[in-house]
Formats: structure tokens, sequence, C-alpha cells
């Protein structure tokens, strides 16, 4: 009967501690904010009412109502990186840059990989003819299946370049824009046939058909035209200003070109002449076009835009597609601007709403942004630094002196701004009216990031490592001893420490001003983005975010709610939150409070202090613990192994009277024993958990 007792008493503690995980598990912690809208679209394409976009990290997303609202429809799809789409009756394939290709057989709910005998699996192409699929890669040529990608052949006779761009299909001919040149297929590639002739620049990025028309759009050569199945081509580039032609589309007699930056141009005469088509269009960028009916759909670097005017008028219908690139986020009092490489976009509600803040930048292209007192400034690739004085809402150029344009990194220390630039560091006194170079002793001209501790100046370089000045800038020392990668990301300062998130070795600290380096224990990952909030180490990583309590001793994963794991370029801490800054999938937030651990549940002021047991217990990764404090000072609570090794602070800060609770996640520990340990004034009581996985 013992016996009997003890087994039920197992099963109930097993049945709890699984209930109790589970729900703890479920709980959506990281949340995506309602934007910024937009993002890479690197292609479209669509069957009866449904727009399917295929984005630069933020995966597939579809629109059912011509664009007013996106959904993404990513569940199965592992890269989010779509080079390509095509419509196969009610199969839609998907060619990723890494993990080849996928289907999805019912409008996106679902997607598998199709990719038995594909032997390259970075697709840049798709095409359908009849039953047989063409998938055009980079760096393997062309692959065919004749069963839905359920297996695939190579089908490269002939093919002599075999990076492959794009694919077109006109009858039994097939085209392949390559990097060097068009090539021709009438057989299925079975064989393939070099027409090139005329064509006098070989990179083909774009291909497209009318009859017997075919424009072949080139990187740097502009547009190419063929009437004869690419015998003979002649260029047709008047009036065409940019000849970098990523996209081409043929709406009856119109033919649209979309540009690396200039554009769209219209051309209703074959290409003898061409026009700007750029009237609301703020994204020019053009990475894909397709006819959707009687309006024509573009893909940006900046979200998807639609005319139903063949381009006289473009309006942007990004409502929900949140792909944008985050590179950078900065907080002025319940402002928070964000980065991207479309701009700057301002939230004043904590992401529930973004706006574009945009006026008076001529370059979109935005790494760094940096407040000081009412003065807002940002770095952009390319045209230097620009300054607003009221919220954003206008920008004005500030680049006197400043030699370097392309700025990497911005910091202020005191009244001394510093931008950190492709050719180093430049300073200035006078809020960016004036610039000088200070680069003495710089030896790595690539200033990825700066960081100011006291008179202490520290710049990351891709390549050199880190440099220290102590006067401003005048002069720089290399301090790298015990990194042992020179790639830096990300810096920053936490009282007397400094921490480096580096390429592919994690988060390094300083305890002295770089005179030595120790390697934290988050060691295998590139590390983009640093930020600290009091005691805490916030890292944004290739693998999401991840957060120490004890410089970085030891680091547990905060990804909690993510419906995919992002790749966080940048974090920021305003009004009680925590925001991240992604690759593809915008801005997402979480409370301070519920990241770190700790909530105050009860403002009433108990009779003594307490340390209540953990619960669940025994637990598998995620447990609770509650605590009671009653007179306002600071508090500890520690966690201990069985050798008495401290393994984490959860709590090190100054509380009020209350009862409060916070949660530990030990998903990183090993089974067993532990110890956690309260010290608030001359109260010291210690508790033990069970871990068990």
């Amino acid at each position: 009967m013992k016996n009997l007792k003890e087994i039920l008493f197992v099963i109930f503690i097993f049945i709890i501690t699984y209930f109790s995980l589970n729900i703890d598990n479920c709980q959506a912690q990281w949340t995506q904010t309602d934007g910024p809208y937009g993002g890479y679209i690197y292609c479209i394409a669509y069957s009866g009412s449904k727009i399917f976009a295929g984005t630069k990290g933020g995966g597939i997303f579809l629109s059912t109502n011509n664009g007013t609202i996106w959904t993404a429809v990513n569940n199965g799809l592992t890269n989010k990186s779509v080079k390509s789409l095509v419509m196969s009756g009610t199969n839609i394939f998907a060619g990723t840059d890494g993990r080849g290709v996928f289907l999805s057989t019912n409008n996106g709910a679902n997607w598998g990989t199709v990719n038995t005998g594909l032997t390259n699996s970075s697709i840049r192409a798709l095409a359908v003819s009849g039953t047989n699929l063409f998938a055009g890669t980079y760096g393997g040529g062309v692959f065919l299946s004749t069963n839905n990608g359920s297996n695939w052949i190579n089908v490269n006779a002939g093919l002599l370049y075999h990076y492959v761009h794009s694919l077109a299909i006109s009858g039994t001919n097939i085209f392949a824009g390559t990097n060097g040149g068009v090539f021709l297929s009438t057989n299925n590639g079975s064989n393939w046939t070099a027409v090139n002739n005329g064509l006098t620049y070989p990179v083909i990025l774009s291909i497209a058909i009318s009859g017997t028309n075919i424009f072949a759009g080139t990187d740097g050569g502009g547009i190419f035209f063929s009437t004869n199945n690419g015998s003979n081509w002649n260029a047709v580039n008047n009036g065409l200003t940019n000849h970098n032609i990523f996209a081409i589309a043929i709406s009856d007699n119109n033919i649209f070109a979309g540009t690396d930056g200039n554009g769209i141009f219209l051309s209703t005469n074959y290409g003898t002449n061409w026009i700007t088509i750029n009237n609301g269009l703020t994204s020019q960028t053009v990475l894909s076009l397709a006819v959707y009916g009687t309006n024509i759909l573009a893909g940006t670097n900046g979200g998807v835009f639609q005319s139903s005017s063949n381009g006289a008028n473009w309006i942007a219908i990004n409502y929900n597609l949140t792909g944008q690139n985050i590179r950078t986020l900065a907080v002025s009092g319940t402002n928070i601007f964000s980065g991207t490489n479309n701009g700057i976009f301002l939230s004043t509600d904590n992401g529930s709403n973004w706006i574009e803040t945009n006026t008076g930048l001529t370059n979109l292209n935005i790494f760094s942004i940096v407040v000081s007192g009412t003065n807002i400034f940002t770095g952009t690739y390319g045209s230097g630094v620009f300054l607003s004085t009221n919220n954003g809402m206008n920008w004005t150029p500030v680049n006197n002196g400043l030699m370097n344009q392309y700025i990497l990194s911005l910091s202020v220390s005191g009244t001394n701004l510093y931008a950190g630039t492709f050719g180093g560091v430049y300073l200035s006194t006078n809020n960016g009216t004036s610039w000088t170079e200070v680069n003495n002793g710089l030896t790595n001209p690539n200033v990825t990031s700066l960081a100011v501790s006291g008179i202490n100046i520290f710049a990351g370089t891709f390549g050199g490592g880190v440099f220290l000045s102590t006067n401003n800038g005048t002069n720089w020392t290399a301090v790298n001893n015990g990194l042992t990668n020179l790639f830096i990301y990300s810096l920053a300062v936490s009282g007397t420490n400094i921490f480096a998130g580096i390429s592919g070795f994690g988060v390094f600290l300083t305890t002295n001003n770089g005179t030595e380096w120790n390697q934290t224990s988050l060691n295998n990952l590139s590390v983009f983005g640093l930020t600290v909030n009091s005691n805490n180490i916030f890292a944004g990583t290739v693998n999401g975010v991840y957060l120490s309590t004890n410089n970085g001793v030891y680091w547990i994963i905060k990804n909690q709610g993510f419906t995919i794991v992002p790749e966080v370029n940048t974090l920021s801490v305003a009004n009680n939150y925590i925001f991240a800054g992604t690759s593809g999938h915008s801005v997402w937030r979480r409370s301070l409070s519920d990241i770190i651990g700790i909530q105050k549940i009860s403002e009433h002021i108990p009779s003594s202090y307490s340390l209540e047991q953990n619960y669940p217990n025994p637990f598998n990764s995620m447990t609770n613990v509650k605590f009671q404090m009653l007179n306002a000072g600071t508090t500890k609570i520690i966690v201990y192994d069985v050798l008495g090794k401290e393994v984490i602070t959860l709590v090190n800060e100054k509380l009020a009277p209350g009862t409060y609770e916070i949660r530990f996640d030990g998903g990183n520990l090993s089974s067993g024993i532990y110890f956690y340990r309260m010290t608030a004034g001359d109260f010291v009581q210690t508790k033990k958990m069970l871990m068990i996985k």
C-alpha cells in the first residue's frame, strides 16, 4: 500500500508539473507591435483574389482583398527569405535563400519542403510550364521537377553559367537569365544554347516575354530587346536613367521596369523611350513587379505599392505587412524611433501605431539614431548625418566637414557628438554644424559601434577590434587583449563594465577599460545589439534575445512569444517595455518586469520578510518564486548549485515594501538540486528546488 501511495504521489506531481509547465510555456511574452509596415518584397504572385508576397526575412504574406490587409502565412516555412514564388493550379511554390523549395497546397496555411534531388538550395527563380516546374539556383544552374517538387533533376547541359537569376517561359521556349547572359532551351531544359548576340552586359537579372518580344533587364546595362527568341538583342535605354534592372512586367503595350534606387520606368513603344512614373512611390528600390488584373503591383524595399493607372499614381498597400528590417532603435521621452532601410518610423504609444517621419531625409537607408536633449540625429548610409529638432517631423543635413558620409554608428557625450563611419570617427561639438576627423591611431576605419564611459570613448570596428580614446578622439589605442575575434557589432556600458557583441563569438566583457577582455558564457552566437537596464544586460543575437543578470556569467534565452525566432539587430528599453528591432519582422515588445521576472503582486505591507517555496516544484525550465518585503531596501535572490557556485542572480535591486513574484527560467540548467537564497537587510533565508528534465 505504501508503494502504491508513493507511485500515485509521483504521478500526481508529474501531472501538476506537466500542466504548470505547459501553461507557462503557452504564455506569449513577446508581442509584435503594429509595425513599422513594409520591408523588402522580393517577389509577388497571385491566383484569383489571393496575392502572395515573399519577403526578406519575414517569410510570406497573403492578402485576399487587393492588399488592404496582409497576413503572415509561414507555418512550416523554416527559411523566411523568399526570393521567388510561382502558382501552379492549387499549388504554391516558394523558392528560399538557403532551404530550397517549399510547397503549400492550402493557400499558405502550411508549408513543407520539396527538395529531393535539389543539390543547390539557394533558389533565385521559379517557373511553371504545364506539369514541369523549373528552379533557377545561385550556383547550381537549373533543376526540373515533373511531380510538383517531389523529385528534382539537374538540367544544365549547355548551360555554361550556373548562377541563374531569372526564368521565363513562352510556349516551348524556356529562357534563363544568368551571370553569362541569356540561355534558351526548347526541350524542357535537356539542352541549353547561349543566345547573346548584341547583349553587351552579361548579368541578366530579369526577363519578361510578350508574344515574340523578349525584354532582358541587366545589372548595369539597362534593358535589351529581342524579337527573334534572343538570336539578336538591342539596347533600348533612351530615357532610362538607372541601368540596374531588377524587374520587368508587361501589360498590353506597357512595359514597366523596376530599378535599383530610381523607381519605375514606363515604355509604351517597346523600349524606344522610357519615362519615370514614381508619383507616390516612396520606396524606389523596386525588386519585383506583377500585373494583377487592371492593377500593377510593385514589390520594393519598403513594401508593396499598387497602381490602377498604369503607374501614373502609386499607393502603399502595406497594412499588417510587418516585414521591415529594423537596424536601430532610439528613445526620446515617450517617443520611440525606429530606423530602417526605408527611413524612420515614430511611435508615441509603445508601438501600437507607427508613422513615417522622413520629411527632409534625402537618404532613407538608416543605420543609427541618437538623442541629445531635444535634438535627434540619424546616420544614413551614404548621405551623412541629419538633425531633427521637432521629434522627427523634419530633418536637415548637418554634414559640413564630414568627409565620409557612410554612417554606421552615432554616440553622444555631453556636448560632443561622435559619428562612426567607413572612414573612421568624426567629432562635432556644435550639434553637427561642423565636423572634425579624429582618427589618430585608429588603424581600422570601419567603426560599427561607439560607447561612452566617463571620459573614455570606445570604438568597435569590423576587423580591428576595439579602440579606446581618453581625449575626445584625439588619439586612439587598440585594446584587444583577450578578444578572440576582432569583428565587433555592438558595444554597451554598465558602470565600469564594457560589453562587446562579436561576430560568431558572443559577448566579451572588460572591467578595466579594455586592458583585458574575457568571453562570457554567451560564446557562440553573433551578437548584433546590446542594451543595459540596471543590472540587466540584454543581447540581440542571430537566435533572438538573451538576458544576463550577473555580467555574463550566465545567460537566459528570452524568446517566449516569438512566433518564429528572429534575428535581433537592436534593443532598447522605454516606458517599462523592452523593444526588439528584428531583421524582416519589424518591432516586437515585451514588458520589462515580465522579461526580468519581478512582478509586484500586492501593495499590502506584510508583517515580516519571507521567502516562499518555488512552484511548481519539481519543475522543468520554468518556476515561480514569491517573496515579501517588510521594509524598503536592497534585496538579493541568488540561485546556487549543490557545490555552492552561483548560477544566476534573480533579484538585485532596491524594492518597496510589498509582496513580489519572480519567474525563473532554468532551461539551460542540467537536472538536479539547486538552492535559492534571499538577503534583505538582516533577513537571510534559503530554500531548495528540484530541476527535472
